[in-house]
């Protein structure tokens, strides 16, 4: 395989790396007035022509009082906003705290409000603000206490340095706040200011009231202490890391010598972290361990609440291979553990983050695939009476609300079209009477954020090609009292654009599968004519790509495609994460890679089978991540379909990811060597024929870039032309630094265009 000469080299190392930049983005974008229906690459990132209206955050306070909202303050600069009520019925709006109640003394600007949480009696406002990023999202900052009633804002924190707090919040009657500080746990009398100081241990090894890289990662665990409904007592994960392998990486690019960044991170089969859960009053004293049977490094404390009691609380207990899960309760008291629930599986289980207390905390919601769908159950405290509320063959995606004074759980679902997803419910008495709430006569995908009593909701919805509505909607009736963000600027100018609509479809892998998928065609489509077609994958149980909703960036980076004379489709392999049953998500158990890849290749055989526009000669497949990881097991494993890939972000070995995710798919490596292998796309590197661009961040914590270099290495090894391009100093979304994901998308395009 030789890449085009008209690119006049091949990229094998950085310093060639520059040159290709050059090279490719140097002659920029046509400068000339912008034609309103094409899409450039300046349009899709460089501007703001396709920016959406915003709306929130919201919070819903007690039924009676309406919900609050973040608005523009028309007596600032912007930046500034307002927070501001508004009565559901009526529509009524005052603003209940103007962006000048929120300038601290001595300050010319007011605060800025990353986030913002009411006390109970929504008499005190806790604002996050001056935020700063650790790993995903931005967890530490600074935290102000505004009282409504007399205006007074202050710091919480004493003499802390700035941006050193985390996931403060109020405990139940507004008196106190909880933080956490440099790994410890500290509580703050909001009358006194007095700062009480619950853990002392905290340390770059242990860590207190927040979660190590994996944990986070993997089980979304940030805000890592819970109060109790009394107030008394603080539960609270804690993680000691001691053991744990280092890794490192290198920033060559923010100071003069280059800064070694180091932190714990276990690789499959390798020691993780000890955890443990503890309770510590909040008057001070020791903390009390929960005890649980075992070596804490090779089980998962996945979840923590209380139970609906000031003196249990309930944890979701996994084993290394998280094929089971343990609801466990927790005697404050004495540190005892008992199991209440257990749910197994031969592949794996998931995390339940739809538990919710029922009955005075008597009974409470679960959802398991026990039955070989995801159903929602009520099952009693002690375990022993288990109720299916969902019968039938569809999955619930997620619980939304639980109406127990009139009897209903709503939820997600999608029992007809997994790319769709709307609101249903059912009576909590068990009859599985099943009710559509979302009207019959829309499609797409709906969102749903549920007051307290369920009365009301925000009603999120778009679809493939048509940007997302938000609205205040009444329930049951689903009936909308007034439109919240419209885009409806944005939507005339997509509109405008030369598209065709999305066309969603299934394919026919034979034995009875098929695989949902959606197809985009150029605006000038004709079926007597071959077209090149490029596919977009992920392909990991994590998510799935063929949904109908709006796209965003991808959606514009793929019409922009669809103007130049491309065909875009992505497919949905078995093992992605789509509402068909827990045998359709389960079957790639230990061979990740494997079935997947086959998958993607046999819905492509189909295609080219079934659609003669398509020209077999000119296939070609892009992803991150895991998408980045499937597009190379495409172009190594089935070099006969696929002429070009481009793959980001990608894990070329699955021995270099981490613990809690690749074991749960793929087992433990010394139990699954072979599907180790066979499932890492580094194995069939050798078999590269097409032409293939791989890019990824030096500084990825999560894909290292390691990965990237094996990859190179491996190619190299077998003579493999391939072109390159590394982001300094870049995470695994590659969007740091100014007109990053331009460059990046700029790239692409370009490398298709030469080839494909």
């Amino acid at each position: 395989m030789s890449i085009r000469k008209s690119l006049g080299y091949i990229v094998l190392g950085l310093s060639l790396c520059a040159l290709i930049v050059v090279i490719a983005c140097g002659s920029g974008e046509d400068t000339s007035p912008q034609d309103p229906s094409l899409l450039t690459l300046e349009r899709i990132f460089s501007s703001q022509d396709f920016s959406g209206e915003r709306f929130g955050p919201a919070r819903w306070l007690k039924e009676e009082q309406g919900y609050t909202t973040l608005e523009r303050s028309s007596s600032h600069e912007e930046g500034a906003r307002d927070i501001v009520r508004y009565d559901p019925e009526s529509g009524e709006r005052s603003v209940l705290v103007p962006a000048d109640q929120l300038i601290p003394s001595g300050q010319e600007k007011p605060l800025t409000i990353a986030d913002y949480i009411w006390s109970q009696d929504a008499a005190k406002l806790l604002i996050f603000t001056n935020t700063k990023r650790v790993w995903r999202r931005n967890t530490r900052g600074d935290y102000w206490i505004l009282e409504i009633s007399s205006g007074n804002l202050t710091q919480l924190g004493g003499e802390a340095k700035p941006s050193t707090l985390m996931f403060a919040k109020f405990n139940s009657d507004g008196t106190r706040v909880g933080y956490v500080r440099e790994n410890n746990i500290f509580v703050e009398d909001l009358k006194s200011r007095t700062i009480l100081q619950l853990t002392h241990d905290g340390s770059a090894d242990i860590i207190n009231g927040t979660s190590d890289w994996v944990y986070e990662e993997e089980f979304g665990i940030r805000d890592g202490f819970r109060w109790s409904p009394d107030g008394k007592y603080i539960a609270y994960w804690q993680f000691d890391s001691s053991g744990v392998p280092e890794f490192h990486m290198i920033n060559n690019t923010d100071d003069l010598y280059p800064r070694i960044i180091t932190f714990k991170h276990p690789k499959v089969g390798q020691p993780n972290s000890a955890c443990r859960v503890g309770v510590v009053s909040t008057s001070g004293g020791t903390t009390r361990w929960f005890d649980f049977p075992g070596d804490s490094r090779d089980y998962y404390i996945a979840r923590l609440e209380w139970a609906d009691s000031s003196d249990e609380v309930v944890f979701q207990r996994l084993n290394r291979l998280q094929n089971t899960n343990r609801l466990m309760l927790g005697n404050v008291h004495t540190g005892e553990a008992k199991n209440v629930f257990t749910d197994q599986d031969e592949t794996w289980v998931e995390v339940v983050d739809d538990l919710r207390w029922m009955e005075g905390g008597r009974r409470f919601t679960w959802v398991s695939e026990r039955d070989g769908w995801n159903h929602a159950y009520l099952i009693s405290r002690s375990g022993d009476d288990i109720k299916c509320l969902t019968p039938g063959d569809y999955d619930v995606v997620s619980i939304q609300r639980i109406d127990e004074e009139g009897g209903w759980l709503y939820f997600i679902a999608s029992p007809e079209n997994p790319t769709q997803r709307f609101l249903f419910r059912v009576p909590l008495d068990g009859s599985g009477s099943l009710e559509k709430v979302t009207p019959a006569e829309l499609g797409g995908n709906h969102r749903y954020q549920l007051s307290q009593e369920a009365k009301w909701a925000f009603h999120t919805y778009s679809s493939a090609g048509n940007p997302q509505v938000i609205e205040l909607i009444r329930l049951p009736g689903h009936e909308v009292v007034r439109t919240l963000a419209g885009n409806s600027e944005l939507r005339a100018k997509v509109e405008k654009l030369k598209r065709q609509p999305v066309e969603f479809f299934r394919v026919d892998i034979g034995d009875g599968i098929e695989l949902d998928a959606w197809c985009m065609k150029p605006p000038d489509f004709d079926p007597n004519k071959r077209y090149p077609l490029l596919l977009h994958v992920y392909g990991e149980p994590a998510g799935s790509t063929v949904q109908d909703n709006w796209g965003g960036r991808n959606y514009f980076w793929h019409l922009m495609l669809n103007q130049k004379g491309y065909l875009v489709m992505s497919v949905d392999n078995r093992g992605t994460r789509t509402p068909r049953g827990r045998e359709w998500r389960k079957c790639i158990y230990r061979q990740i890679g494997i079935l997947a890849s086959a998958d993607q290749a046999a819905a492509l055989k189909a295609i080219l089978k079934e659609r003669p526009y398509v020209d077999p000669n000119r296939v070609g497949i892009w992803g991150w991540s895991g998408g980045g990881q499937m597009s190379l097991n495409a172009i190594f494993r089935y070099p006969e379909l696929y002429k070009t890939a481009m793959a980001i972000a990608f894990v070329s070995n699955q021995l270099y990811y981490d613990t809690i995710y690749q074991e749960r798919y793929m087992g433990l490596p010394d139990d699954n060597a072979e599907g180790y292998r066979l499932g890492s796309p580094i194995t069939f590197a050798h078999q590269l024929k097409g032409n293939l661009f791989i890019a990824h961040g030096t500084a990825d914590d999560n894909v290292h870039y390691q990965s990237f270099e094996a990859l190179l290495n491996e190619l190299i090894k077998h003579n493999k032309y391939f072109t390159m391009m590394s982001y300094p100093n870049r995470t695994h979304g590659i969007s740091e630094g100014e007109n990053t994901s331009r460059h990046l998308f700029e790239l692409l395009t370009r490398y298709l265009l030469e080839n494909l």
